[in-house]
């Protein structure tokens, strides 16, 4: 996958948010965005997986221009802000339900991608009586469980314990190395460093700066 973000910029309520960003993206890659609170991480983000409509600019995926060949990414994996799920249901349950959108995957992949990243799929817990760290884990189950060729990650080790930043610090680099495209946010810039092939970072919308990373 080859993802093509040309002049890309959101404008609302008269703030430009996103101001006129240039990228292009590979598979295989880890991308790290940082930046302070309100810099335009997490609508980049959003602009790109088509969750908003840009003011002007395009996000391509091998050519073809969202909005327009595309209305969202072929093959996507997504978790933005906090994790959402039906309070009433088990983790396993929950995402059951999700998979049964696509139907690509069967019981025992969703049990494996609850296992990876270290809950228990036999647990019939509610989500509501999940702690937020638990409920962290799920959501990024959720967008590993069908093995997308695009994976976003809004600063996926909110809430963790240092045994589950390690674990997802782990498990982006091994889903990078299977081939998938991976961008991600996180408030530690060591954590960032850690995994992410290339740094960008952001102010006001702007890419201020792009740093490789040694592996």
């Amino acid at each position: 996958m080859k993802i093509e973000i040309k002049n890309l910029t959101k404008v609302l309520g008269g703030n430009t948010v996103v101001d006129n960003v240039n990228i292009t993206m590979e598979s295989g890659t880890v991308y790290g965005l940082c930046g302070y609170n309100g810099c335009g991480k997490t609508m980049l983000m959003r602009l790109i997986a088509g969750l908003i409509i840009p003011t002007k600019g395009s996000v391509s995926y091998d050519g073809k221009t969202l909005g327009k060949q595309l209305d969202f990414p072929p093959s996507i994996g997504i978790l933005i802000e906090n994790p959402a799920f039906l309070d009433s249901r088990s983790g396993f349950d929950n995402l059951k339900l999700l998979a049964s959108i696509k139907g690509k995957v069967d019981k025992k992949t969703i049990a494996s991608s609850i296992r990876k990243v270290g809950l228990d799929p036999d647990d019939k817990k509610k989500f509501r009586k999940y702690s937020l760290g638990m409920k962290q884990r799920l959501g990024i189950a959720s967008a590993i469980m069908e093995s997308p060729d695009l994976i976003i990650l809004d600063e996926p080790t909110n809430a963790l314990d240092s045994n589950g930043v390690e674990l997802t610090q782990k498990l982006i680099r091994k889903e990078c190395e299977r081939g998938a495209l991976v961008i991600m946010t996180c408030h530690d810039r060591e954590i960032l460093e850690n995994v992410c092939d290339v740094i960008y970072t952001i102010e006001h919308g702007k890419i201020i700066d792009e740093r490789s990373c040694q592996r």
